[in-house]
């Protein structure tokens, strides 16, 4: 599976322990194991890894970058609470984003190809995962990354590795809703394939649209 935005999948060999602390800890925060609102301490972060205060200090910095925590002088780091705006504003990015990629990959059909050829076994683990919640969430994820991420702009990767962890709550909290459902979600991925598979940029656009604002709409988050 592809995936260059979830620092935790990655797993390069001889991270430094300040950026191992922050995957670990991001993973946590996006699958809801340490909720909203939590407050982070650097001692505590530090001993939970073994670590001193410094990579613990530098590790609560990258989560501030991810918008995971928020840092508050003299306390140590609280855990973001997800809005409906900043739900609004990611679910509107990513759109743009796989959109984008779609408009310019659509009229090659080998490049089309390579896209439908990609999401295949994407969608056959969705499938599977149909029953098992936690998984789905992760397939889902790479659906989207690999719509977004297959133009192979890198510009495009860097602003979906920042932005990684925090659409990957999203989807955790969209697939975990008690009302989701799963398989109407990978009916939606596999028409969303077909219309790649077409070169129809017009009608996935509308689709994929359709398909995030219903997909994000079943569970609650704080307003503003």
């Amino acid at each position: 599976m592809r995936s260059p935005t979830l620092p935790w999948l990655d797993d390069r060999e001889n991270r430094p322990i300040a950026t191992q602390i922050a995957a670990r800890t991001a993973r946590q925060i996006a699958t809801g194991d340490i909720e909203p609102g939590a407050l982070l301490r650097e001692v505590d972060v530090a001993e939970e890894h073994g670590a001193s205060r410094t990579p613990a200090r530098e590790a609560m910095l990258q989560l501030e970058t991810w918008g995971l925590v928020r840092l508050l002088p003299k306390k140590g780091a609280q855990v973001t609470t997800p809005s409906a705006r900043e739900r609004e504003e990611l679910l509107s990015v990513r759109a743009m984003l796989e959109g984008h990629a779609v408009s310019r990959i659509a009229p090659d059909e080998t490049r089309r190809s390579s896209l439908v050829e990609a999401l295949a076994p994407v969608l056959a683990a969705q499938e599977a995962a149909t029953d098992r919640p936690a998984d789905f969430a992760v397939h889902d994820y790479a659906f989207h990354l690999t719509l977004a991420s297959h133009d192979d702009n890198r510009v495009v990767e860097e602003v979906l590795r920042s932005l990684g962890p925090r659409l990957f709550r999203l989807t955790h909290l969209a697939v975990l809703s008690p009302t989701a459902d799963l398989p109407a979600l990978h009916r939606e991925h596999v028409e969303l394939t077909d219309t790649v598979a077409r070169g129809d940029v017009a009608g996935f656009r509308e689709m994929i649209e359709g398909h995030l604002r219903t997909g994000h709409d079943a569970y609650s988050v704080v307003s503003e």
